[in-house]
């Protein structure tokens, strides 16, 4: 009898720690679940001085980039009140590149590794030099130059803004939709202006257009007085053209050419038809609700550069709700990988582009007032994805 009793009690000691275990585990996971997770993100912007040109009627507004991203914590945070997580960004704006480096460094000694980058293609480049072996998440929000996607491969960096190549190629996709085939190309004296020209002879190759001449624009006199006499001149050549491609990102001369060439000829790029990631006549795909709380937020509407500010600091947000982590090499694994998805008001998931860091996006074709059309052109293929046919694709790499 006793020790059936003994038996008995001893079984009830054993079920009574298997259950208190189970319940203190329980507590603990329950507890580990509901703590807080807090995502603190930096936006750093390099002053420069900005090209002087005829008019400044172009010229983006100083708070552009950060109103955006401004705009996608507080978006964030609407929903990631639910599920308990918090947003924050702070801003920081610096003279010289060596304090931008510097501060970098002093944020990620202080905990911080996620960072927005409004800089120039040369400290894009030390950044990432200086993230090597770190777990950190740089954004490339602000510079589109093609070296930094097929030449130097930024390891460390992901671009939200599209680069030269990807505007280019969707422009260049149009024409052949529309059977627009001889190209008259001007462009600026400037590197940027270089580079713009470079990537639209790359586009004009790739998709088997044809520039019957190239102009270098050399005008120093202000053309808002002499516009009819000059540029009907300056576009006359010896053979017709289908449409003029301007190079001019400055927008110094570009806005005189539409109505005033030789031919009475569509003009593309800097300047009528432009290929651009945001505009502000983007509806659809409930597009016309985020512009609606942007302007509501910033008094103005929102441009390429806010748009890209957005996508970064989404980028993080939907990364982190996905993941419930806020540890960033588990964040950077999962935003490379082929199964992050970001939801972004272009009619499809947009994903970064592994060889790159490139985020894949389908490209607006806007004149000043209307949408009118978007590339990929419809018939564009691809063996993977038809995002990929703008911009650099991965046979296409010189990587050093």
């Amino acid at each position: 009898m006793k020790r059936s009793i003994k038996h008995k009690w001893g079984r009830f000691v054993i079920a009574l720690l298997f259950y208190s275990a189970f319940i203190s585990g329980s507590v603990m996971q329950v507890s580990a679940q509901s703590l807080p997770l807090k995502y603190d993100i930096n936006y750093f912007k390099l002053t420069q001085k900005a090209r002087a040109t005829f008019t400044n009627i172009n010229q983006l507004p100083e708070d552009s980039g950060y109103l955006g991203a401004k705009l996608a914590v507080d978006d964030s945070n609407s929903t990631g009140k639910f599920i308990n997580q918090t947003f924050s960004l702070r801003y920081a704006q610096f003279e010289h590149a060596n304090g931008l480096l510097a501060g970098l460094n002093e944020r990620y000694l202080d905990g911080q590794t996620i960072f927005l980058l409004q800089a120039p293609a040369d400290l894009l480049i030390a950044a990432n030099t200086w993230a090597k072996d770190k777990a950190v998440l740089l954004f490339n929000i602000s510079e589109p130059a093609d070296g930094l996607r097929y030449k130097q491969c930024l390891s460390s960096m992901l671009h939200t803004i599209p680069s030269y190549a990807m505007k280019s190629d969707a422009l260049a996709q149009w024409l052949v939709a529309r059977r627009l085939q001889k190209v008259l190309m001007i462009r600026g004296k400037s590197d940027e202006d270089k580079q713009v020209a470079n990537a639209f002879k790359r586009s004009v190759k790739r998709f088997g257009l044809k520039v019957v001449d190239e102009k270098i624009w050399d005008f120093s006199t202000d053309l808002r007085r002499t516009t009819q006499q000059e540029i009907p001149l300056f576009t006359q050549t010896s053979s017709e053209y289908d449409v003029v491609y301007v190079a001019d990102p400055a927008k110094d001369f570009a806005e005189f050419l539409p109505f005033n060439t030789y031919l009475p000829r569509p003009v593309i790029g800097s300047a009528g038809l432009e290929a651009l990631a945001w505009h502000r006549v983007i509806e659809q795909w409930g597009a016309a609700q985020l512009q609606s709380r942007f302007v509501q937020l910033a008094s103005r509407n929102m441009n390429e550069l806010d748009f890209s500010g957005y996508l970064a600091l989404r980028t993080v947000a939907q990364a982190a709700q996905h993941l419930k982590s806020n540890q960033p090499q588990i964040l950077t694994d999962y935003i490379h990988s082929s199964q992050f998805e970001l939801a972004a008001y272009k009619g499809r998931k947009l994903s970064y582009r592994q060889w790159n860091g490139q985020l894949r996006m389908p490209m607006a074709l806007v004149q000043p007032n209307a949408l009118v059309s978007q590339s990929p052109q419809e018939g564009m293929l691809h063996p993977e994805n038809e995002l990929d046919t703008l911009g650099y694709d991965a046979p296409e790499m010189k990587c050093q």
